[in-house]
């Protein structure tokens, strides 16, 4: 039966690729992107979330059979934060009744492995403190002392902390609703392009982020992983970090972590 799933990010990128596979197998998208979705928002703000919330719950008639959140950005600033934490978690907090009232309830959002990476520790804990104010200051001195870079693994692993602990309450485990995270090596996408013309960039990603097994990944690769994890067919893998990232985090983790 065709089913019906909210996507963040639907514009471009993975979102993009997840939409058009999801379409193509006859599922029923509501895209939600800055621009062009079917619903316009912002997600770097509260109010922007809530209303995107409302929205895509009344286009599915109060039933999500799926949530998906691929909005995010890379580019050091305060929105690597509101958007890429709060922009996921308090969107599927905000559509959990919806999906709780749907028969096979599937939610995945969108990780990194840079997630594996040096972090401020600091915004880390106001993210999952919920403490957004908080989390935007924190931002902001890591923005002052030139320590923007960290933001962006602050959040994506704040994102997968939040995922492990809500994935097996009551409210989710409980309602039937699978949550998981997949996390992404490299992907080629249009925005990032420029980098990999410059060999001296490309040597600090390999060396960053190494894939042996077939290297870069395309947007469909990791649309694909998510396809699983957001379907009836997954039906006991919750609170999961799965890494598409061509053995990156293995290799740089060791076998000692699993």
């Amino acid at each position: 039966m065709p089913r019906t799933v909210v996507v963040t990010g639907s514009g471009s990128g993975i979102g993009a690729a997840l939409t058009a596979l999801l379409r193509a197998r006859g599922d029923r998208v509501v895209g939600v992107d800055l621009k062009g979705g079917d619903i316009d928002a912002d997600l770097a703000t509260p109010e922007g979330r809530a209303d995107a919330a409302t929205a895509a719950g009344d286009a599915a008639d109060g039933v999500v059979d799926a949530v998906v959140t691929c909005a995010g950005t890379s580019v050091p600033g305060r929105a690597t934060v509101s958007v890429n934490y709060f922009g996921s978690t308090a969107f599927l907090t905000a559509l959990r009744p919806a999906l709780a009232a749907a028969e096979q309830p599937r939610a995945v959002a969108i990780g990194s492995i840079s997630g594996t990476q040096p972090n401020d520790p600091d915004v880390v804990a106001a993210c999952l403190a919920g403490d957004e104010t908080t989390a935007l200051d924190r931002a902001d001195r890591a923005l002052a002392e030139e320590r923007g870079r960290q933001l962006y693994p602050s959040s994506k692993a704040a994102l997968a902390h939040w995922a492990r602990t809500t994935a097996v309450t009551e409210e989710w485990a409980g309602a039937g609703i699978a949550l998981n995270v997949v996390a992404p090596g490299i992907v080629l996408t249009p925005m990032s392009a420029g980098l990999f013309d410059d060999p001296a960039m490309r040597a600090v990603m390999d060396a960053a982020v190494p894939m042996p097994l077939n290297g870069y990944s395309r947007p469909e690769d990791i649309a694909r992983a998510v396809l699983f994890l957001a379907s009836p067919d997954n039906t006991h893998i919750t609170g999961q970090v799965l890494y598409v990232d061509g053995g990156a985090e293995a290799t740089l983790r060791g076998p000692g972590t699993f």
